[in-house]
């Protein structure tokens, strides 16, 4: 069993809850039981590190796990898993332009790979895709997703230029949801919490949609954006 923090296997786990060290590596942490059965099912487990010696994995002491852990609840497992490769593009794009909220864009990867939205471009300023709280949200969809971060602006550009349609939400100037055809290429652009999406990325958009609600102006973007791709997948007129 390992037991000291000092442990050079201890030290690569501590350092993987760093972004600079996850980009270094092309590696990343994985918590609990589901997320770490979806990496074993797409090959891209490196490691398990376990407090219980009846499961997979190599044996370490309690203390370590439960400091590691960025959730209250106990887990008994974390293991150390490759960055999917990326991908050629779906036919229907999630284009996310500086989401902040880690358990946001946890929902919204688990939505889009429901959804038929499976290729998600992020800008640079977007929170990171294996942050541990992304990571947790997401429930293991990411290992199925294709997760690009570049320049938004010249990815939206190359978009069009293959053919993408460019959706934006706009509570003012949006259309309903089921007008869309959803028979086209597309990509979805979703903005930040606070602010929307940005001015320059907004001049790219070919159209812009709208949910339609009761008495509340606004919804959260990880629900807005889960109902839009939702409506955009279903077979229903």
């Amino acid at each position: 069993m390992i037991v000291s923090r000092q442990n050079e296997k201890v030290k690569e786990l501590f350092k993987l809850l760093q972004k600079k060290h996850r980009d270094k590596t092309g590696m990343f942490l994985v918590f609990g039981e589901h997320g770490i059965l979806e990496a074993e099912k797409t090959n891209n487990i490196v490691e398990i590190y376990t407090v219980n010696n009846s499961k997979k994995g190599v044996l370490i002491d309690k203390k370590i796990i439960k400091e590691l852990a960025p959730l209250s609840s106990p887990t008994e497992r974390v293991a150390i898993v490759k960055k999917p490769s990326v991908k050629p593009y779906s036919d229907k794009v999630l284009i996310i332009d500086g989401i902040q909220d880690p358990g946001n864009l946890g929902t919204l990867i688990r939505s889009a790979v429901g959804f038929g939205f499976s290729s998600i471009i992020a800008s640079e300023d977007t929170v990171d895709f294996y942050n541990d709280k992304v990571v947790s949200a997401a429930q293991g969809n990411l290992f199925y997703a294709n997760l690009i971060r570049k320049d938004l602006v010249e990815e939206i550009k190359e978009l069009k230029k293959k053919g993408y349609k460019i959706i934006g939400t706009d509570v003012d100037k949006g259309k309903k949801i089921k007008s869309l055809n959803k028979n086209v290429k597309m990509g979805l652009i979703l903005g930040n919490e606070g602010v929307g999406i940005k001015e320059e990325i907004y001049k790219l958009a070919d159209e812009f949609v709208k949910i339609e609600t009761s008495i509340i102006e606004s919804l959260n973007v990880s629900v807005a954006g889960s109902i839009i791709m939702y409506e955009v997948n279903s077979k229903n007129d």
